[in-house]
């Protein structure tokens, strides 16, 4: 390309308007999607969990309701910045409460709940010995 030239990348057509102050999709994480995926991945390791109906979740933010099996309930909040407890019960968000941001839920719940921890690793202990199993 010469000083001259001007390397055009043609811009996608937006569905909104200027006004409403849309991203490209493909910028943008939807929170409500990776929430129902974090859910998914350790349901099997707690007593219940659910995306929050009740608080408001978007792009940004989602809130996760979880039990652990020893049965103390949780709100999580999940946004960029990762996971943290926002509230001592379902649907709570706790302006005083200050909990750090977990990178993973797994390091969350680790901490959490030494229930999870267990069924975790019984989890994963009982895949290594299907494999073994699938080896011999």
């Amino acid at each position: 390309m010469t000083a001259m030239e001007v390397d055009y990348q043609r811009e996608e057509p937006s569905t909104c308007s200027l006004e409403e102050g849309c991203v490209p999709l493909g910028d943008v994480k939807d929170m409500r999607l990776e929430a129902e995926a974090v859910v998914s991945d350790v349901l099997f390791a707690v007593t219940h969990m659910f995306v929050s109906q009740s608080l408001s979740s978007g792009l940004d933010v989602a809130y996760i309701n979880v039990e652990t099996r020893e049965g103390k309930r949780y709100c999580l909040e999940l946004s960029e910045a990762g996971l943290r407890v926002v509230g001592h019960g379902f649907d709570q968000v706790d302006a005083v409460v200050s909990a750090p941001y977990h990178e993973t839920v797994y390091s969350l719940l680790d901490g959490l709940s030494p229930a999870y921890r267990d069924a975790f690793g019984n989890a994963l202990l009982q895949r290594l010995e299907r494999l073994q199993q699938s080896d011999q």
